[in-house]
């Protein structure tokens, strides 16, 4: 997925604000913030979009939900956060590799939009 922007970023390519890494995600600062704390959380393996996880990959996404728990915890977002993630374009997924919106430190309305 050479073309792909959070490969890239994975791979080095691409500058970001890297705060947390292992085998199975990647985590680092929004480069458009929508709240004080906007982290992203991607798998290291690129998958396009929720939809196409399967079986095989049950184990890293646990994982994954771990390291947005830990992140939640680092930041200090006790008095809550929002996980968002968008699937398709009509949801709005602007980069197609699945990722996790950590959003915290602002109080967020329901509908999100």
């Amino acid at each position: 997925m050479e073309q792909c922007l959070f490969c890239r970023i994975i791979a080095g390519e691409i500058p970001a604000e890297i705060v947390y890494r292992d085998e199975n995600a990647v985590v680092f600062k929004d480069i458009n913030p929508q709240a004080p704390v906007h982290l992203l959380v991607i798998p290291v393996r690129h998958i396009a979009r929720l939809t196409d996880p399967d079986a095989a990959d049950g184990n890293m996404l646990s994982q994954i939900f771990t390291v947005i728990q830990r992140m939640a915890t680092d930041q200090g977002l006790e008095a809550g956060f929002r996980v968002v993630t968008n699937c398709g374009e009509n949801a709005g997924q602007t980069v197609n590799h699945l990722h996790f919106h950590i959003l915290g430190r602002r109080c967020m309305s329901w509908p999100p939009g």
